[in-house]
């Protein structure tokens, strides 16, 4: 049996400060499409690397951003998702909802339970009205209905789920344990597929990144935080013993380096570029045992009784110290390379760079 390998994208852009700071804007089309160098380095890269191999990815949408961005910068980028032939399920960050209110920078600084961005502890009519309002999003942009949700920040409850099951959406990856996690065993989901409120839950895979005595260290699977001689061990480990699917987190911004909230500066960021296409890479050469057909289509398989097993995969210091040493020495390089770029002038109009 193949296993079921589901790269899912955050898509999603950012308030980059604005609930503190006057001066600043959220940031839009360039949080994902990361253009430096009259390059795309983030969403471009991406769709070119997965188009190379053949890969089928999962872009959670994050829509709630429309009550700010009036024009609806995201329906493009979803259209030209589902065009290019992948998987677009919904996200949302509730934080985006405080700006539907004339009053929402004194709304942004009242300290509430919940946050203002968390779904965990939120009220069950409040999370299924948000989930309403992405459902309605997707079928104004003339997409097909979401069958997968994945909260912002990875928060998550009871609540939560069985509010998704009341807006009839049957998928959920909300968990990620090393991310988020919320205390209660019921969600402490390494692997596999579990049955929440009428909700199938598909977590991100967390393995153990590395024990010493008197600790261990557990790390969800993401581009950015595993080098790829990681991945490769992650996967080939699950295919070995029988973990039918793996579904790991990545977003746009990862695949460069910026200087500040409002992205003046960019820098490629060749590190994640290269582990991202070698996976893409490795998959491409192993379709014998395993599979990327997003993230709606694994999660629709029938369940099994082996679906549910709660697998921690075991990761190795040997190869983590070498990426940990790695991030630290280019982070550094990068981060002072881009203190001698040129600021990069954003159209107010369309958000986008200003390259002429």
């Amino acid at each position: 049996m193949r296993t079921q390998v589901s790269i899912t994208v955050d898509t999603e852009f950012s308030i980059a400060g604005a609930f503190r700071d006057r001066t600043v804007c959220p940031v839009a089309e360039q949080r994902v499409w990361c253009v430096s160098d009259y390059k795309s380095h983030g969403l471009g890269y991406m769709l070119d690397c997965f188009a190379q191999y053949g890969i089928t990815a999962t872009f959670f949408v994050e829509v709630l951003n429309r009550h700010y961005f009036r024009r609806d910068p995201m329906r493009g980028i979803a259209e030209k998702l589902h065009a290019a032939g992948h998987d677009v399920q919904l996200h949302l960050h509730p934080c985006w909802a405080v700006f539907q209110h004339e009053d929402w920078r004194e709304r942004a600084r009242v300290r509430t339970k919940p946050s203002i961005d968390a779904f965990y502890g939120r009220a069950e009519d409040e999370s299924l009205k948000l989930m309403e309002y992405g459902l309605e999003t997707f079928h104004t942009w003339g997409l097909p209905t979401p069958t997968v949700f994945r909260s912002g920040s990875l928060h998550h409850d009871d609540a939560l789920y069985r509010a998704q099951a009341r807006a009839g959406i049957p998928y959920s990856s909300h968990v990620g344990v090393a991310v988020f996690d919320s205390g209660d065993e019921q969600y402490r989901l390494y692997s596999g597929r579990h049955e929440r409120h009428g909700v199938v839950e598909c977590p991100i895979l967390t393995f153990r990144d590395w024990k010493v005595p008197g600790k261990t260290h557990l790390k969800s699977l993401t581009i950015t935080g595993s080098n790829f001689a990681e991945t490769r061990m992650l996967l080939e480990q699950a295919h070995r013993e029988g973990v039918e699917q793996v579904v790991i987190l990545t977003h746009p911004f990862e695949y460069v380096h910026t200087s500040d909230q409002q992205m003046s500066r960019m820098r490629r960021h060749r590190v994640n570029q290269r582990r991202l296409a070698r996976l893409c890479e490795f998959l491409s050469e192993n379709t014998d045992r395993f599979a990327t057909d997003g993230l709606s289509a694994a999660a629709a398989m029938p369940l099994r009784a082996e679906s549910s097993r709660n697998v921690l995969l075991k990761g190795s210091l040997l190869k983590a110290m070498p990426r940990m040493v790695e991030q630290a020495a280019y982070d550094k390089y990068a981060m002072w390379r881009l203190k001698h770029q040129p600021v990069v002038p954003w159209s107010t109009s369309t958000g986008l760079p200003n390259l002429k």
